[in-house]
């Protein structure tokens, strides 16, 4: 981990990260996470590093020590209506609202940053780099894949559970098989193609 931060002053720093913008259905999850700097975690890293059984302890190891936690989320409607880009910074900033305690600044990753009203960096690769950010990463990847989970227990036809509703070659066959679920992002092409063949 590095300190990639140029705000010196900073007491709590919040990381955030998403998990979600590339699937064709559900809705864009998002965490934000301030570490207690004396009590820390080991291990902590990009989520899709990691295997299933280790982000699950991780995850509830992060909700029992950090001084603050939230999940913001983005629906699919919202997606929709919105487009992915503009959705995520929505459910960011939902994330950041979402603490009981105001970070003084926010460290996120990627390249952009959403509208905040705190001082924040956006850092590429802060999943790998930044603790803050890895454990956001956790959160959300945890809180998403249960999601996909639940949802594949309401359509199981689909295998949710297995592709957690990515783009891959056995969504797509089961996508033009039974169609699209209310959950599915009509905006994005795969679906929109789908629901013009069935309309």
């Amino acid at each position: 981990m590095v300190d990639l931060f140029t705000y010196p002053e900073a007491k709590l720093i919040a990381g955030v990260d998403e998990v979600g913008r590339g699937p064709l259905v559900g809705a864009v999850v998002t965490a934000a996470v301030i570490l207690d700097p004396n009590n820390p975690i080991q291990g902590l890293t990009d989520s899709k590093k990691l295997s299933e059984k280790k982000r699950l302890a991780l995850a509830e190891e992060i909700k029992a020590k950090a001084l603050s936690w939230a999940i913001g989320r983005a629906e699919p409607a919202e997606i929709d209506e919105l487009n992915i880009l503009y959705a995520t910074m929505l459910a960011m900033q939902r994330a950041v609202a979402g603490l009981h305690i105001q970070p003084d600044f926010v460290l996120i990753d990627g390249n952009r940053i959403p509208q905040l009203s705190m001082p924040a960096q956006a850092i590429v690769k802060g999943d790998s780099l930044v603790a803050e950010i890895s454990a956001a990463s956790i959160i959300a990847k945890v809180a998403r894949d249960q999601e996909m989970d639940e949802l594949d227990k309401a359509f199981p036809e689909y295998g949710f559970a297995k592709h957690k509703g990515y783009p891959t070659k056995l969504h797509f066959e089961k996508l033009t098989q039974f169609g699209a679920t209310p959950y599915h992002r009509k905006s994005f092409a795969p679906v929109r193609k789908v629901l013009n063949l069935t309309d």
